[in-house]
């Protein structure tokens, strides 16, 4: 009978994710809330990933989402690591600062008066 020791277990590491910082969701939070009382949006969906952190923005729970805020660190030095994505996958906005990227979605809070 032929004993081996045992193989000892390798430890399982998580794989890296992607996730939005502090400051980064309180921006996105606050233009959320903005949109909120407005009556626009009504739901929203973090995705934290391994090469993107995404929060997604649904008009009601069962639907596509409306909006979807990208991080990809590895566009940083490229187009800009922040982008809101339209609902049909078009990229309505892409940019450096987080702030720049949203002001297309604050867009949509100024309307006309009748």
């Amino acid at each position: 009978m032929n004993m081996q020791p045992p193989i000892p277990f390798a430890p399982q590491t998580a794989p890296e994710q992607v996730t939005f910082d502090r400051a980064e969701l309180n921006a996105i939070l606050r233009l959320y809330g903005q949109m909120v009382a407005a009556g626009e949006w009504r739901d929203y969906g973090i995705s934290n990933l391994s090469e993107a952190a995404i929060f997604s923005v649904f008009r009601r729970t069962a639907e596509n989402p409306l909006y979807r805020i990208e991080k990809r660190p590895k566009l940083r030095a490229k187009q800009g690591m922040y982008s809101v994505v339209g609902m049909d996958g078009q990229i309505l906005r892409r940019g450096h600062e987080l702030a720049q990227v949203l002001r297309i979605l604050e867009a949509k809070l100024i309307r006309p008066i009748d």
